[in-house]
Parts: structure tokens; sequence; C-alpha cells
């Protein structure tokens, strides 16, 4: 598992850059780091920090599945996991940043629209 150097859920981060294209959203850099943290999308004018959620990784309440071997293992992962999104967002925030969180199961639904508005 610690061999394992993922950039993230590509297909939930693909569908949002489609979005952005659709949206004509202009000057997000993806994988940027910011005070060591590296959000997926980055609008650095406008100093907003996008997170894209993968419902398992990060312990979505509405999706919430836990292998059951190594149950506690998975468990303590995804604590972990949730304890570092707070905190990264508490940085950013605290430093004038606003930052989204986009859940994998938002961006599944058919019709789910970003509300550019507060990229923009």
């Amino acid at each position: 598992m610690s061999a394992v150097r993922s950039r993230g859920n590509k297909t939930t981060e693909i569908e949002l850059i489609k979005q952005f294209r659709r949206g004509k959203i202009t000057g997000w850099r993806r994988n940027q780091k910011i005070f060591g943290i590296r959000p997926d999308f980055v609008f650095w004018k406008q100093r907003i920090a996008i997170f894209v959620h993968g419902c398992f990784w990060h312990g979505c309440k509405k999706d919430k599945t836990i292998p059951k071997t190594n149950r506690i293992f998975w468990e303590k992962k995804i604590e972990n996991n949730k304890k570092r999104d707070r905190i990264s967002s508490e940085i950013l925030k605290k430093n004038g940043w606003k930052v989204m969180k986009i859940w994998e199961h938002d961006l599944k639904k058919k019709g789910f629209k970003i509300n550019f508005k507060d990229i923009v």
C-alpha cells in the first residue's frame, strides 16, 4: 500500500475538468502545492482550492463501505484521511483561501453542475 503513489481518482478529476471546459472556466492548475498541501485543483488568482473526494478514501457518510478483511486497518486509514482533510482545510482558510470539496458521488450524479459563480 505504501508504494502506491496515486494522484487521486482520475475519473472524477477528469469529469471536473470537462465541467470546467464546458463552463469556459480557465486559470486552474492541478496538484499545485500550497503551504505543503496539494489540492486537486487550484485557482491562484481567486485563491480557491478544490478537493475532489473519493467516497471510499475520504469516508463518505452516504456511500460508506469498509472492506471486511483487515477492517481495523481500513477504519484507521480512513479516519486519518478525514483528519488530514480537516487540517488541510483549516490551514488554507486561515491563510485566506476558499476551500471547495466535491464528492465523487456528486460528480457521478446526472445533471450535477458546479456553481461557477464561486470560482469566477
